[in-house]
Formats: C-alpha cells, sequence, structure tokens
C-alpha cells in the first residue's frame, strides 16, 4: 500500500465506468463519505483519492450506505469489477 499511512477497509466494487465522463458507479457494501480517502485495486488498477463528491440518482449526496450504488468522478480510468477500499488511518 504505498503513499497511505493506514489499514484498508473493503468498501464496494466499481459496477460501471463511463468512460466520456470519468465516472466511476461504486456498489457500495460499507458506508463512504465524502473527504474519506479510497484506493481502486483492481488487475490493472491502482488508484489513490479522496471522494471529493457522491451522487445517488443524480442527486448529490454526502455519504452513501450499504446496498447504494453511488457515482463518483475518478482521477483514471477504473474497470468493472476493481475493487473500492476505504483507507482507515
Amino acid at each position: 500500500m504505498a503513499g497511505t499511512t493506514g489499514d484498508k477497509a473493503l468498501v464496494g466494487k466499481i459496477s460501471h465506468y463511463f468512460t466520456s465522463i470519468g465516472v466511476a458507479v461504486i456498489d457500495l457494501d460499507a458506508p463512504l463519505n465524502v473527504g474519506d480517502l479510497i484506493k481502486i485495486e483492481g488487475a490493472t488498477t491502482d488508484l489513490l483519492q479522496t471522494v471529493e463528491s457522491m451522487q445517488i440518482e443524480h442527486k448529490q449526496v454526502m455519504a452513501g450506505r450499504k446496498g447504494d450504488s453511488v457515482g463518483m468522478k475518478v482521477k483514471d480510468r477504473v474497470r468493472d469489477g476493481d475493487n473500492v477500499y476505504k483507507i482507515v488511518k
């Protein structure tokens, strides 16, 4: 876990990536909040970023709960099935 100083906890998986707008859909298995530091990992994905905003059904939200599908802008390409981890400090 290069560049992080804490443990990571699985919060969900990428279910879709919209290439043209750089938005990922994350199916949450645990709560996620705006401001959380996340790491997205997959076979060819390794991305670390802060959650700057999230949407559920095109509405801005500050938090997502287990069972929610949230949309979020990501800095780089991610792939369906990639794991999303919250970095726990």
